[in-house]
């Protein structure tokens, strides 16, 4: 497949591009700083510094939309949170406009999203036909995120990748979970009761390639992995795989305090379900939290 992929770079793309090209795809990456991308991935990719240079999507099978501004790095200031809107809404806006331009558009647009859509569940399973509990920030951002990416589906069969936490060896959650662990300053956060659901980025990697290429796939898909866990579920396993103490538990004040709106998100319970992944037939490789960090760790 010829393959064009937004946000690329990133901590998701650093590990799909690979995958893809080992898999004999042919990828082509947007980004601005193409030097940066070949180091990093390798001269197999080829790079586009602008969307302008497109007048349409014509010859491409597949379009994977990963562009965004990180969410939870920080408090959101007004100005952080129009950068989290723009860089998302923005880039899928003009995505849409290419694929609907085409002749021969792209069989298929996988655009991220969050479980954030849902909002906080509680102790409630959600799946993807779950309603939104939420009007807040995450809500709002993945509400239109994905409207904007919907306007491309009478031309081309869209997926909307719900992505839970993603856990791997050099990056995303993971390197701020694992800081204050290592310190011996780790522990639940709030009550700790609030469920966490999270994915392997092999298993990330392998859902995005399964979504590529089975044809029946549409619609909002749940990327975490079958079996959420609480907070305190995640701390422990935590502690106990890097051989540390886990009971300096960070009052929900102290979290609301640091992060300003950003808390509703760190504390939102959601125990969300990869429902519709499953019923296609994909396999997880990781469904427990314990084997997933079993092979992280495993070389630390």
């Amino acid at each position: 497949m010829r393959i064009f992929i937004t946000g690329g770079s990133g901590f998701i793309g650093s590990h799909l591009i690979p995958h893809l090209l080992a898999h004999g795809h042919h990828v082509e990456l947007l980004t601005r700083h193409p030097l940066k991308a070949y180091q990093k991935l390798g001269h197999q990719i080829t790079t586009h510094q602008q969307l302008n240079d497109f007048s349409d999507f014509n010859g491409f099978d597949a379009i994977i939309n990963l562009a965004g501004e990180p969410i939870a790095n920080g408090r959101w200031s007004e100005r952080k949170k129009r950068r989290i809107c723009q860089s998302r809404w923005k880039i899928t806006e003009h995505l849409c406009e290419l694929i609907m331009a085409s002749r021969y558009p792209p069989e298929v647009f996988l655009s991220g999203s969050a479980i954030g859509y849902y909002g906080d569940h509680h102790t409630q399973f959600i799946y993807e036909d779950t309603m939104a509990k939420a009007d807040d920030f995450a809500y709002q951002v993945c509400f239109q995120w994905e409207q904007i990416a919907l306007r491309a589906s009478n031309h081309t069969r869209v997926c909307l990748l719900r992505t839970g936490l993603v856990l791997g060896r050099d990056g995303g959650l993971m390197k701020q979970l694992v800081k204050p662990f290592k310190c011996g300053l780790g522990g639940p956060i709030g009550s700790g009761e609030h469920y966490q659901s999270w994915i392997h980025i092999h298993d990330m990697v392998h859902a995005i390639e399964y979504l590529l290429t089975h044809k029946t796939c549409q619609g909002p898909f749940n990327l975490t992995a079958p079996k959420p866990v609480t907070n305190t579920q995640l701390s422990q396993s935590l502690a106990s795989h890097l051989h540390r103490p886990a009971f300096m538990r960070v009052p929900q004040f102290v979290i609301q305090l640091a992060l300003g709106e950003l808390s509703e998100m760190v504390l939102a319970s959601q125990r969300v379900v990869p429902q519709r992944l499953q019923q296609a037939g994909f396999t997880f490789m990781f469904k427990e939290l314990d084997e997933a960090l079993t092979e992280l760790f495993q070389h630390h």
